[in-house]
């Protein structure tokens, strides 16, 4: 996906869990208020059309979509990736440079998740 596609609005939606930010913790930020999605995204997520994947970026967005159907862990969630393609939904850790440990801990992630990614989002044909 060029960069291009990825900003182009006809194609890509970027939803976060919070629509403020919810302030500091000791390590990072605090969680995304609870009341934001349940009050924003079923709203939102009406006006999108035809959403052919969604992209579950960290644990609060898996937590929230996934529900029951995600594992114990992110980490066994993001592992299971290649499993939530048929609902739509492919689970991913946040980028934040304070996921550098977890990236460096599960080599996996790159050599057996990033082609699922990879193919998952050529089959869409933006």
């Amino acid at each position: 996906m060029t960069p291009t596609e990825f900003y182009d609005p006809d194609k890509v939606a970027v939803m976060s869990m919070g629509f403020c930010y919810p302030g500091k913790a000791r390590s990072g930020d605090k969680p995304p208020r609870s009341e934001c999605a349940s009050h924003w995204h079923e709203a939102l997520n009406d006006r999108l059309l035809d959403v052919r994947l969604t992209v579950l970026v960290g644990q609060y967005a898996q937590a929230h979509y996934l529900r029951g159907r995600r594992k114990p862990t992110l980490t066994e969630t993001v592992k299971a990736a290649k499993d939530y393609l048929p609902l739509g939904y492919l689970p991913l850790p946040h980028p934040s440079p304070r996921n550098q440990p977890w990236l460096a801990k599960n080599l996996w992630f790159e050599k057996d998740v990033l082609p699922i990614v990879q193919t998952a989002v050529r089959s869409l044909a933006l």
